[in-house]
């Protein structure tokens, strides 16, 4: 989940401006030559976990088809948890560790077209979380009940925190299984539609949770807990949607209520950003030990039942207190995440940029362009202008926490540019479409939006996603003339703005260069447009 308090954005995205990069984090964050020869097809994840001991025992089957030939795959598996084999056709494999990842020759050189499964068995104690979601692996608490309460979360971090798999965002699986085994008084929740729950012998229960779509390894997802449900239908865009609810049982009646603004919220991003990604896996909404994450149809909750975030109106407008912004702003991410997912973490901007003006698009959508507009120009106060929102590439690191705020502001800006509301909606829904299910670069994110919006952006997005300086509008009057230019930008920037001078509403064509238009009267006041996050300076 990556909505952060100014503080929180301040010390994570800071490791990355000084972090010196290892072997580790290019095995981690590339795609390696163990990788790339080979596509993900299937996966089994098949897991018992023990609450008292803070252990997971299990396996997990790959499905895989050879893209070329190859004979050795990376699977990755993070410290402390141990792989104890692999085996094809029971046959044991030989294993070479190298950290975090793991090299499996496999007995044969595969060709291209070839299918293979590979069981790999591991077990240990999972990393604990330290502030989840930001800092990952597993969650462990107790209810009021003195029940356990147990969740997964691992953006960043990575899914191999917790089971061993091909941890890359840019090879999604195409279908999932999940059998998790829990003591038999609680309740597993995951990701998908719930198959059907095995009672064994030795009194716990496996929850077998079968995933239709692609799905990216972070929004992989267990949560273990004393849970009541219901379910509820939603007369969607592509027909009905199941609607599922988990909270605690302890807090029925308080989701009850706080949990019919799912409803509201499928209006307004239908509305926007086209059908729900995930019909056949439904929609999910559950109660998690920390604050909340995006998990693919099964989205997290962490936020007190009550609306802004914990309670707080991050905009400070007072709109931001309109709305429960875990579940507006993580099911934003089904759209943008789950359906829409970077494959390199560097382009996170892509999930929390959009994400972000979600939350804004939410509002206008409810409440009217006024309260959506001073939403996200009140977010503004959060930026930091610290560093590029796109970070490096190659090593599993992102680039500054200014990708929600700024992005945001970004969009928003963008969406001024454009000025043709219907234009925009429609390009917002042709990206959902035309990237449906895919892993996707900023640059055909960008390639896509400068075709639909019919503009040459590529300056725009360097500025804003590459740049840490505001772009400012410098002007001045001169016989009879208004003289404007942008500085602070790159060479090629070129936009046009809305100003208001003495009251009146203009639309100027602005680049590098001084640039003039006939205005007689004297400008006693030229007010850049606040929906545009520039700056402005008079110089004479």
């Amino acid at each position: 989940m990556r909505i952060s308090i100014i503080i929180f954005t301040i010390l994570a995205f800071s490791e990355v401006a000084t972090c010196q990069f290892t072997r580790q984090d290019t095995l981690r964050g590339s795609i390696t030559p163990q990788r790339e020869w080979w596509d993900l097809n299937y996966y089994h994840l098949d897991i018992s976990v023990d609450p008292d001991q803070k252990t997971i025992e299990g396996s997990n089957t790959i499905q895989f088809t050879a893209l070329r030939e190859g004979n050795i795959i990376q699977i990755d598996l993070q410290n402390p948890l141990v792989i104890t084999s692999a085996t094809y056709n029971k046959k044991s494999l030989n294993v070479i560790k190298d950290g975090n990842a793991h090299y499996i020759h496999l007995d044969e050189t595969l060709q291209k077209g070839d299918i293979r499964n590979v069981k790999v068995n591991y077990a240990g104690m999972p990393k604990e979380a330290k502030r989840p979601p930001w800092d990952g692996g597993v969650t462990y608490r107790k209810d009021a009940n003195d029940n356990h309460f147990v969740a997964t979360s691992c953006q960043g971090l990575g899914a191999s925190v917790w089971w061993p798999c091909k941890d890359h965002m840019y090879d999604e699986v195409d279908s999932m299984l999940m059998s998790i085994t829990v003591p038999g008084h609680l309740t597993d929740i995951s990701n998908g539609q719930l198959r059907g729950v095995d009672e064994n012998e030795d009194g716990t229960k496996t929850f077998n949770w079968f995933v239709n779509s692609p799905i990216n390894n972070y929004g992989v997802n267990i949560n273990i807990g004393d849970y009541v449900h219901w379910r509820e239908t939603y007369e969607g865009e592509n027909g009905p949607l199941q609607l599922d609810y988990y909270p605690l049982k302890e807090n029925e009646k308080k989701a009850r209520k706080q949990w019919k603004e799912v409803v509201p919220m499928m209006e307004a991003f239908e509305h926007w950003f086209g059908p729900y990604p995930f019909y056949e896996d439904g929609f999910k909404l559950v109660e998690a030990p920390y604050l909340g994450m995006e998990h693919q149809s099964s989205i997290t909750y962490g936020n007190g039942y009550q609306n802004g975030y914990l309670g707080r109106d991050l905009s400070g407008t007072g709109y931001g207190m309109l709305f429960d912004f875990i579940i507006i702003h993580e099911s934003g991410h089904e759209w943008f995440a789950n359906n829409i997912t970077y494959k390199d973490i560097a382009d996170m901007w892509i999930h929390e940029s959009f994400t972000n003006y979600s939350e804004s698009l939410y509002l206008e959508y409810h409440h009217g362009k006024l309260a959506g507009d001073q939403y996200v120009l009140g977010t503004r106060a959060n930026i930091s202008n610290d560093k590029p929102i796109i970070g490096p590439y190659g090593v599993n690191a992102r680039g500054s926490g200014d990708m929600y705020y700024k992005g945001g502001n970004m969009l928003h800006t963008l969406r001024q540019w454009v000025n043709d509301d219907n234009k925009w909606r429609v390009m917002l829904r042709g990206l959902n479409e035309t990237f449906f299910h895919k892993t996707v670069t900023t640059q055909e994110i960008e390639d896509y939006m400068s075709e639909a919006l019919g503009l040459k952006l590529k300056p725009f997005f360097d500025q804003y996603l590459r740049d840490v300086r505001i772009p400012t509008l410098e002007y001045f009057q001169h016989e009879g003339n208004l003289n404007f230019r942008w500085t602070a930008v790159n060479p090629d920037f070129d936009m046009p703005v809305h100003v208001s001078i003495n009251g009146e509403v203009l639309v100027i064509e602005a680049s590098t260069k001084w640039n003039k238009m006939k205005y007689q009267s004297k400008i006693e006041n030229l007010q850049v447009d606040t929906n545009f996050y520039v700056s402005q300076r008079r110089v004479r």
